[in-house]
């Protein structure tokens, strides 16, 4: 039987109009606020001990503290042959090349989505993060597609991953609303490139390089109707929300009204000013109108506070990595 999705909360579009409709009165300019950098940490210390909830809201500076970075020499690595043959130079713009042939664009994406989805991140700033939440009532809303909560131990019943999963295809039917796993097309995708599994199961490089594209019987399409796939992300409005997107949305949404008047302390981290309405927007609103909570932001260069809650926000100009490690965490 086909669940009803309609009668439960909407946690994403609910808060993006909250948090926009109470950031249009705010008053003046933003602030990095006048503590120090000992005085942040130790007060995001005792937030983070004293808090009755904490929410964090995370985006791409997390990831990239992690190591999951899309220019340089983690780029050239494993797309050195599309750069020379195509012209880009990082990873978010080969997604988006006007490829020749579907399978030369699905060779990109597969390896695309096995580096950013499938490996694990060279730093383990997840769990750092984990260690200092673990034993508290917590959710996080991430704007990130990478999945490195859930494979760094979050409990996935506590996360919230707005902008899709590497990790899923949808149909590229609008009218398809159901989203697949990957991960099975993805390895085999590898392996028709010519990459070779180490002892541990990593996909390696081999000498004499790899091809790419894959075979057109590879080109994925819909199990169900045979449409061609494409990556559930949020690029348009043909973004499937599909039943799990639309249960963590009730869930955030559930766990925002039960703790909207107790001590919660909202943690974003690595959100930068691109899209402020998912996380940024909505966190300054419901720490304005809770004066028992408490807006943190870790941000390498953008940790920033509106006046009004300055006197409730703690903002660290830094990486994460390094911010989690004066914070103590995994210790």
């Amino acid at each position: 039987m086909k669940q009803n999705y309609s009668d439960m909360p909407d946690g994403y579009t609910e808060t993006i109009r909250y948090g926009i409709d109470r950031v249009r009165r705010f008053r003046g300019r933003l602030t990095a606020g006048n503590l120090t950098r000992e005085e942040a940490i130790l007060r995001l210390k005792t937030e983070l001990e004293t808090a009755d909830a904490v929410v964090i809201g995370a985006g791409a500076g997390l990831s990239t503290a992690a190591g999951f970075i899309y220019t340089g020499e983690r780029f050239e690595k494993w797309f050195s042959d599309f750069s020379k043959t195509y012209g880009f130079r990082d990873m978010y713009s080969g997604g988006f090349y006007p490829y020749p042939s579907k399978e030369i664009f699905w060779a990109y994406w597969a390896r695309y989505i096995y580096v950013n989805r499938y490996m694990d991140p060279p730093k383990p700033v997840y769990e750092k993060l984990l260690s200092l939440v673990q034993e508290k009532d917590y959710f996080v809303i991430t704007t990130n597609v990478d999945h490195c909560f859930q494979k760094a131990g979050f409990d996935k019943d506590r996360l919230f991953y707005t902008q899709g999963d590497y990790g899923l295809f949808q149909s590229a039917d609008p009218s398809n609303r159901k989203t697949w796993n990957n991960e099975n097309w993805v390895m085999r995708a590898m392996e028709a490139q010519g990459f070779e599994k180490d002892a541990s199961g990593v996909w390696r490089i081999p000498r004499n390089g790899v091809s790419m594209r894959i075979p057109t019987a590879l080109v994925p399409k819909c199990p169900d109707d045979g449409t061609a796939a494409t990556t559930n992300l949020r690029v348009d409005d043909s973004f499937v929300e599909d039943g799990t997107w639309r249960k963590a949305s009730a869930a955030y949404a559930d766990f925002l009204r039960r703790h909207k008047d107790l001590r919660a302390l909202y943690l974003e981290i690595g959100v930068g000013s691109n899209t402020p309405v998912v996380v940024k927007y909505p966190f300054w609103a419901m720490t304005a109108e809770n004066r028992r909570a408490t807006y943190a932001c870790v941000n390498l260069g953008e940790a920033l506070c509106p006046l009004q809650i300055a006197n409730r926000s703690i903002c660290i100009n830094g990486d994460a990595d390094a911010v989690l490690d004066e914070l103590g965490a995994g210790g």
